[in-house]
């Protein structure tokens, strides 16, 4: 049933801030949330009304422009703004510009970050699925919340295949012209590790679960030389592939949830890194 919070008889359903977070809160629970990240509700008024929300993977200049020219009254972004302790809100930095346009314009954020990389359905869940992995289980347990949820996924790829193959698989899963490759593209690949964005320090935590492949967004060079020096493959699809389908999926979620609400994943972000060929 589609969650509604209903004013008087005869009235219009109004969909408040409050119910998108409660549900937001119960998809991705915030106790999955990486100790040192900033998530739940950052910016805004939980009572106000909402008819729609623009989901993006960052708040950037041209899509807080675009939720600000589309009408959004919350934006969903998966990285957190603000991010860090402020000491002043004012125009001199980005963060600053951002956060007093969008407030000045009453328009909410909220951020799931890792709560949304970890929960059962989300990004790491679905890298997995994507690539049909079997048997797929969080690659780091939490102790807290039980051995079905934790941060990561590993599982078994189905059939035969080599390093090489499964990075076309990885490429046709994401839509990508190219990936980055670390490791012999021959090499035999039964269990695969994915841990989306920048993921390089999982390395340790892949090889314990016997994994012959990392996939994340982006590593450190000196993890690439561990990587190798290990004989652990990384596929590194880029920070903004690994996570940015993730979001158009979202903005899906929210509205099967909310029949009041207009829900749309920006169309104005992209990849701030460009390939010259």
């Amino acid at each position: 049933m589609r969650r509604r919070e209903l004013l008087q008889e005869d009235e219009t359903p109004v969909t408040t801030i409050q119910d998108v977070c409660k549900f937001l809160e119960t998809f991705a629970p915030l106790a999955l949330a990486e100790a040192w990240d900033n998530v739940g509700l950052l910016v805004g008024d939980d009572t106000g009304s909402v008819e729609r929300i623009m989901t993006c993977l960052t708040v950037t200049p041209d899509s807080a422009k675009e939720a600000i020219e589309k009408g959004a009254e919350l934006v969903v972004s998966h990285h957190p703004l603000p991010f860090r302790p402020l000491k002043t809100l004012t125009n001199e930095d980005t963060a600053g510009r951002l956060l007093w346009s969008l407030a000045s314009n009453q328009i909410s954020i909220y951020s799931p970050h890792t709560a949304f990389d970890s929960t059962t359905k989300g990004i790491n869940q679905s890298l997995a699925e994507g690539l049909q992995l079997q048997e797929i289980r969080p690659l780091i347990e939490s102790a807290e919340l039980g051995p079905k949820l934790g941060t990561g996924r590993w599982g078994q790829v189905p059939g035969d295949h080599n390093l090489q193959q499964l990075a076309a698989r990885i490429k046709d899963f994401l839509g990508l012209d190219e990936v980055r490759v670390c490791g012999d593209l021959s090499m035999d690949v039964t269990n695969v590790a994915v841990a989306c964005g920048s993921a390089g320090q999982f390395l340790p935590d892949a090889r314990r679960a016997d994994c012959d492949v990392l996939l994340t967004g982006e590593a450190t060079f000196h993890t690439c030389l561990e990587a190798e020096a290990t004989r652990v493959g990384l596929v590194l699809v880029g920070h903004y592939a690994s996570e940015r389908f993730a979001i158009e999926r979202l903005a899906d979620v929210l509205n099967a949830e909310f029949d009041q609400v207009d829900s749309w994943a920006s169309t104005r972000e992209s990849d701030p890194l460009q390939t010259v060929r």
